[in-house]
């Protein structure tokens, strides 16, 4: 494809974990020989049939934390192997990749930080840290999004209800993690507080949470059995907002980010201040479309499914 801004700059996003859904992929799946490939070695690495819990379910297994990871994962870079395959990308290289949460191991697989095997072995060892941290002394962990509230009140009724800012994902769009009690309350504080909308959201823990501390020690020494490399292309770091190259750099985001709120809006800032206009959200629906129109109402944000249908 032609640049449709010639001369702006590019950013490939990728997306995390509730972006998933029975049958993504499965298109390219049937076009691509290159994407056959793919899936076949997620299914070797994983030693069960991704594929076909990916095309057709059921929905129920497919959320499940252990396995919606790898699945967005692999869905994703099917999405971005085809774009290249079929000359839909744009003729400029991405200033910078970036993703949300989850989705930042497929940036970093993007950026060849992480080979495509290890990613997809590395987020399902993530996935089953998580989903055992969903209870904490025989109570649930949950997340709540909450919306029209500014960021300064949701860190106070954060801090007053014991509970921590899993998202910042626009900027009256913020998401809070923790304790199903503590949630319930500090639920009840942002609708006192004036917000517009508060929604239990369908998860099965307290990710971006306090709560994952102790699952980030054995992930660390998990990715300390895999290679890291520098990244060809600036990520941007979900815990800083900045942009990394440096293997080492990488290692400590990715423990630091499970239990580190995620700074979606301050990455998108920080791509826009560096002439970011123009982005491709790589992989399956378009979650990160929408959180981007609402920090930078001018981007150019284009669908990597609506380019490939």
């Amino acid at each position: 494809m032609s640049d449709e801004q010639t001369g702006n700059k590019w950013a490939w996003v990728f997306p995390g974990q509730g972006s998933q859904y029975v049958g993504m992929a499965k298109v390219l799946h049937e076009r691509s020989a290159a994407v056959r490939q793919l899936f076949a070695q997620a299914d070797d690495a994983l030693g069960f049939n991704l594929s076909d819990l990916c095309f057709n379910g059921p929905e129920g297994e497919l959320q499940q934390t252990q396995n919606a990871q790898p699945a967005i994962l692999v869905a994703s870079i099917a999405a971005l192997t085809a774009l290249k395959d079929e000359g839909k990308l744009p003729q400029q290289a991405p200033t910078y990749v970036g993703g949300h949460s989850l989705g930042e191991y497929s940036a970093l697989v993007a950026a060849g930080s992480l080979t495509f095997v290890d990613a997809v072995r590395l987020v399902r060892e993530r996935g089953r840290l998580m989903a055992n941290v969903g209870q904490v002394k025989g109570e649930s962990s949950t997340m709540l999004a909450v919306i029209g509230l500014e960021r300064e009140q949701l860190e106070a009724i954060s801090t007053d209800c014991g509970v921590d800012i899993a998202n910042f994902n626009t900027p009256t769009q913020t998401v809070l993690s923790g304790l199903q009690s503590k949630i319930a309350a500090a639920g009840e504080a942002a609708k006192a507080a004036g917000a517009k909308r508060v929604i239990p959201l369908p998860v099965s823990a307290a990710f971006h949470s306090r709560l994952m501390v102790s699952m980030a020690d054995d992930l660390a020494l998990f990715m300390a059995e895999v290679p890291t490399q520098e990244a060809s292309i600036p990520i941007i770091a979900n815990v800083t907002a900045t942009a990394i190259t440096r293997a080492e750099e990488i290692r400590i985001e990715l423990v630091k980010q499970t239990y580190s709120p995620v700074q979606w809006v301050r990455s998108v800032q920080y791509m826009a201040a560096a002439g970011v206009d123009n982005y491709i959200e790589v992989g399956p629906g378009k979650v990160l479309a929408g959180l981007i129109r609402a920090t930078q109402p001018t981007a150019n944000v284009l669908l990597s499914e609506q380019l490939l249908a």
